[in-house]
C-alpha cells in the first residue's frame, strides 16, 4: 500500500521471511541482506552498497525479570544505598539509589564524583542529556556508554529484550545530581549539594520488558519522592493549595488551543509598539486570528538600549519609554480595543527580572531589598544585582499586579536557568527554591496558570516545579530556540524536540516546540512538527510575510469565529529512542486521539537526514492501533490505503520521504455495521465506517470533540454523529461508497437541518471518503451555535 506515491517511474517489490523458532544459544542476532541485479550479476552486501548497519533483531525472554539489580549494573560499590521499591508500572522493577555528598563549606559547594557501574549485555544506550544549563537534548550510541555532557536520564536497550532506565533525582536537600560516564564506560554519579549538612545523591533505576514501562517506572517513583519532599516545606505548597481551591480550568481553554503570534523573530529587538500595532494589522489583513500575542524581550525599561543584553538590567515595571512612550497599559488597551480576536496578552521577563538583573540605580533596586551574586563562568558569566530572598515574593506580588492592571494577562518567563549559575552555595541555597515557589504562586494567582515556562529544563526547576502534578499545567519550552537563519538547526530541532518529549511526557506540562514563521523554507517541516507535538503553536512572522495555506492546515474557525489550532490528546513524542541523529532513518513522533482502542494514532514522519528515505511503515508502529482493523490516510496526498487488521500483523504502508520531507499519518478504526432492509435499495447492507474528522488539516481527527455511530432501531438505518471543534471540510470514510447512491442512500443534517446537496461530495482522491463543506452549509442554513462553539453533523446511511 502506498501513501504518498513517487514521482518517479519506478518500480518496487518487497518480501517477507517467516522466522522459525528462537536463537539456540543467543536472545539477539544480526543479519544483513545480499542482493543482486540480475542473474549474470555478482551478488552483493546491503550493509556494504548503501553505507548502513547490519540489522539486529532481539528475542525478549520470556521469563520473568531477575530480580537483582546486579544482573543488570555491574561492580555496583558497597558505599551505595541500594533498596528494592514497589513499581506502579506493569512487568517493571524498581530500586532507589542513594550515593553520599559532603556538606558544603562556606560559600563552596560539596562535590562527588561516585562510580555506579557499568550496565550490562546491552547493545544501544539513549541519554538526555545538558545541552548547556538551560537546554537538554538527546545522545544516542553503541557498546559503551559515552555521552559527551552530563545526562540526567540514561536508558539501555539489553540484549535479551529488556530496558534498563537510570533517573538522576535532584531538587531535594539542595542537592544536584547527574549522570557522566568514565574511560571504562562506568555510569558516573556527578552530584554537587549546596547544604551545610553532608547531603545524598538520589538515582532510581528501573527494569521492564518496553522501554516505555520502565521510565515510567521511574518518573512516577521520582513524583512520589519530591511530593513527600515538598509536603515537608510548608507555606509555599499550602499557598499553591489555597489558589487552586479558586482555580478554572476554563481559563486556560484559548490559551493551550488557540493560535498565538510572538514579537521575538518576527519584529526583531527594537520593538516599539507601532511595529506590534503593523505585525496585528498584517495579521487580520491576511484574516489570521490569533487569540494569544505574546510581546517578547525589549518592552522593559533598562539601564542600557541595546549591546549585550547581558550588560542591561532592569529599571522599573513601567515599560520603555523609547518604544512605548505612553506606556505598557495604553498600548495593551489600544490592541485589545482593535483587534476583538485576541483573549490573551503576554509580556516576556527574565527570572530575574532581566538577562543583566536589577539596576542599581533603578526604582525596582530602591523599592526591594537586593543582593549581588557570582555567577559560573560562561556566556552569562559574572556578577549581577537580584532581588533578595526576602523580597522575592513581594517583588512578583507587586509585578504581576501592575502587569495585570495594564491588560496583561499571562507571561513568558525566560532565563529560570539563572538560578543553577549561582555559584555562591549559599546563594543557591536561598535563592534556587524561593525564586522558583515566588514565581509559580503569583503566575496562578495573578494569571491563573497562563505562563510559559523557558529556559528551564534545570533538573532543580524540573523535579521541584515541573513534575509535580497538583497544580495546572503550564507550558514549558521543550527545547533550544528556533534559530530561522541557520539552515542546520532546522532538522535537528524537530528531533531533538521529539526525544525531549519522552522525559517531559510525565511532567506537568505541555510542551512548546517553540515559534516558527510560516513564510520559510522550513514552514511545513516546522508547521507540521508543531501539529503533532501535542502543544501550542505559535507563529513569528515577519509582517505581510505569512503562509495562509500552511496555517489553514493547522488552524480552524469555530462558529463564533475563534481560530484554534487542532491540538492531538497525547504529547507528540520518538517512536525510537536509540535511534541517533546520524542514523539513516525516518523520524517518526507519534500522537494520539480519543479514547484508547478507538482513537486515532497519528504518526508524524520526517527525513531529517541529508539523504531520501524510503520505508516500509507497520500498522504496529502506530501507538495505540492495537485490535481490530484499520485505514490508514496520508495529510499531504489524501490517499487511503485498503482496510488492514491488527491481527494480520502484515499490515504497512510504503513511504518516500525527499531531504526536508515531511509526512502526518492517520491510522484511523473502522467500525462495522449491517443496514436492515426495510425497503428496495441497491448499496450492500454489510458496511464500515470511519470518522475522518476535518480534511485539509493535519491533525484533522483533533478537530473530533465527540462521535458516535449506531443502528437506528426504528429504521435499521445507520446514523453517525460528530460535533467537530472547528468548521471545515468533514471527513467520512464508507466502504463501497462508489456502490452507493449519493442521493438516495444518505441524508446529512448540521444542528438538525438538512445539508443542500451541493455541499455534499465524492472526495476527488479517494472515492470511500464522503466530504461535507460545513462551512459553506452553516452559512446556506443559517445556522446557529446557540450556548455551544461547536458543530453538530449527522449523517444517516440506508
Amino acid at each position: 500500500m502506498v501513501v504518498k506515491p513517487s514521482n518517479s517511474n519506478v518500480h518496487r517489490q518487497w518480501y517477507s521471511v517467516e522466522l522459525q523458532g528462537r536463537p539456540k544459544h543467543a536472545t539477539s542476532i544480526s543479519f544483513t541482506i545480499a542482493f543482486r541485479r540480475g542473474e549474470d550479476e555478482p551478488w552483493k552486501w546491503a550493509n556494504e552498497q548503501l553505507s548502513t548497519s547490519d540489522g539486529c533483531i532481539i528475542y525478549q525472554k520470556p521469563e520473568s525479570l531477575p530480580e537483582d539489580l546486579s544482573h543488570y549494573i555491574g561492580a555496583l560499590p558497597p558505599y551505595l544505598q541500594i533498596s528494592k521499591e514497589k513499581s506502579d508500572t506493569p512487568d517493571t522493577l524498581l530500586w532507589s539509589i542513594d550515593s553520599p555528598v559532603n556538606a558544603a563549606s562556606g560559600s563552596v559547594s560539596g562535590y562527588s564524583n561516585n562510580k555506579l557501574g557499568k550496565p550490562t549485555n546491552f547493545s544501544r544506550w539513549f541519554a538526555l542529556v545538558r545541552l548547556w544549563s538551560p537546554w537538554l537534548a538527546p545522545r544516542q550510541g553503541k557498546d559503551r556508554f559515552w555521552p559527551d555532557k552530563e545526562a540526567i536520564l540514561a536508558a539501555f536497550e539489553r540484549k535479551d529484550g529488556f530496558h534498563l532506565v537510570i533517573l538522576a533525582v535532584s531538587g531535594v536537600d539542595d542537592v544536584l545530581t547527574t549522570l557522566h560516564h568514565d574511560a571504562e564506560g562506568n555510569v558516573v554519579i556527578d552530584s554537587r549539594n549546596d547544604g551545610e549538612q553532608d547531603g545524598t545523591a538520589l538515582l532510581i533505576a528501573a527494569v521492564g520488558k518496553s522501554l516505555e514501562y520502565a521510565i515510567s517506572a521511574a518518573m512516577y517513583y521520582a513524583r512520589k519522592l519530591v511530593l513527600k519532599y515538598e509536603a515537608l516545606t510548608g507555606e509555599a505548597a499550602a499557598e499553591e493549595k489555597a489558589l487552586m481551591d479558586d482555580y478554572n480550568p476554563a481559563w486556560l481553554v484559548n490559551w493551550y488551543d488557540g493560535l498565538s503570534y510572538c514579537t521575538w523573530n518576527g519584529l526583531g529587538q527594537n520593538l516599539n509598539e507601532q511595529k506590534l500595532f503593523e505585525a496585528l494589522d498584517s495579521l487580520e489583513k491576511n484574516e489570521i486570528n490569533v487569540s494569544n500575542l505574546i510581546i517578547d524581550d525589549n518592552w522593559q525599561s533598562l539601564n542600557h538600549e541595546g549591546g549585550d543584553q547581558f550588560q542591561n538590567a532592569w529599571m522599573e515595571f513601567e515599560a520603555t519609554k523609547v518604544g512605548f512612550p505612553r506606556g505598557l497599559k495604553a498600548a495593551v488597551s489600544d490592541i485589545r480595543s482593535k483587534h476583538k480576536n485576541i483573549q490573551h496578552v503576554a509580556v516576556w521577563h527574565a527570572l530575574f527580572g532581566y538577562w543583566g538583573g536589577i539596576a542599581p540605580e533603578g526604582k525596582i533596586a530602591k523599592e526591594y531589598k537586593t543582593v549581588t551574586v557570582r555567577k559560573k563562568d560562561g556566556v552569562s558569566g559574572g556578577s549581577m544585582l537580584v532581588v533578595a530572598e526576602e523580597d522575592v515574593d513581594r517583588f512578583y506580588k507587586d509585578f504581576y499586579q501592575f502587569l495585570t492592571s495594564a491588560g496583561v494577562d499571562s507571561v513568558k518567563t525566560d532565563a529560570q536557568f539563572f538560578v543553577d549559575e549561582l555559584d555562591d552555595a549559599n546563594d543557591r541555597r536561598k535563592l534556587i527554591r524561593s525564586y522558583q515557589d515566588a514565581w509559580n504562586i503569583s503566575q496562578l494567582r495573578f494569571f491563573s496558570g497562563k505562563a510559559i515556562s523557558c529556559m528551564s529544563q534545570t533538573p532543580q526547576i524540573i523535579f521541584h516545579s515541573q513534575l509535580p502534578s497538583n497544580k495546572p499545567r503550564i507550558l514549558l519550552r521543550n527545547s533550544d530556540d528556533f534559530f530561522p537563519e541557520v539552515p542546520a538547526s532546522h532538522p535537528w530541532h524537530i528531533f531533538c524536540n521529539a526525544h525531549n518529549a519522552i522525559f517531559n511526557q510525565y511532567l506537568n506540562i505541555l510542551p512548546d516546540w517553540d515559534m516558527f514563521q510560516t513564510s520559510h523554507e522550513w514552514a511545513a517541516f516546522h508547521a507540521a512538527a508543531r501539529c503533532v507535538s501535542g502543544g501550542p503553536i505559535y507563529i513569528t512572522d515577519v509582517p505581510g510575510k505569512h503562509d495562509v495555506d500552511l496555517i489553514f492546515q493547522m488552524t480552524g474557525n469555530t462558529p463564533r469565529g475563534d481560530t484554534v489550532i487542532l491540538r492531538p490528546h497525547t504529547v507528540g513524542k520518538s517512536t525510537s529512542a536509540y535511534n541517533s541523529y546520524d542514523d539513516t532513518v525516518l523520524l517518526k513522533v507519534a500522537t494520539y486521539v480519543g479514547m484508547a482502542r478507538t482513537g486515532v494514532s497519528i504518526l508524524g514522519v520526517f527525513n531529517c537526514t541529508q539523504h531520501t528515505i524510503a520505508e516500509l511503515i507497520g500498522l504496529d508502529q502506530f501507538p495505540g492501533a492495537e485490535e481490530g482493523s484499520y485505514i490508514i490516510r496520508s495529510h499531504t496526498s489524501g490517499h487511503v490505503t485498503k482496510p488492514t487488521s491488527v491481527e494480520e500483523g502484515n499490515a504497512f504502508v510504503h513511504l518516500e520521504l525527499s531531504v526536508q520531507g515531511w509526512e502526518i499519518l492517520s491510522a484511523f478504526p473502522l467500525h462495522p455495521f449491517k443496514l436492515e432492509r426495510r425497503h428496495p435499495a441497491e448499496g450492500p447492507a454489510e458496511i464500515s465506517v470511519a470518522n475522518l474528522g476535518l480534511l485539509g488539516k493535519m491533525t484533522g481527527a483533533a478537530g473530533i470533540v465527540n462521535t458516535d455511530s449506531y443502528i437506528e432501531r426504528s429504521s435499521g438505518r445507520l446514523r453517525i454523529w460528530t460535533s467537530l471543534k472547528v468548521l471545515g471540510t468533514y471527513g467520512l470514510y464508507v466502504s463501497d461508497l462508489k456502490k452507493r447512491s449519493l442521493k438516495d442512500d444518505f441524508i446529512a443534517l448540521i444542528f438538525g437541518r438538512p445539508i443542500p446537496f451541493h455541499c455534499v461530495k465524492i472526495n476527488d482522491v479517494c472515492d470511500d471518503v464522503l466530504e461535507i463543506d460545513t462551512v459553506r452549509a452553516w452559512k446556506e442554513t443559517n445556522s446557529n451555535a446557540g450556548w455551544s462553539n461547536e458543530v453538530a453533523i449527522e449523517v444517516v446511511i440506508r
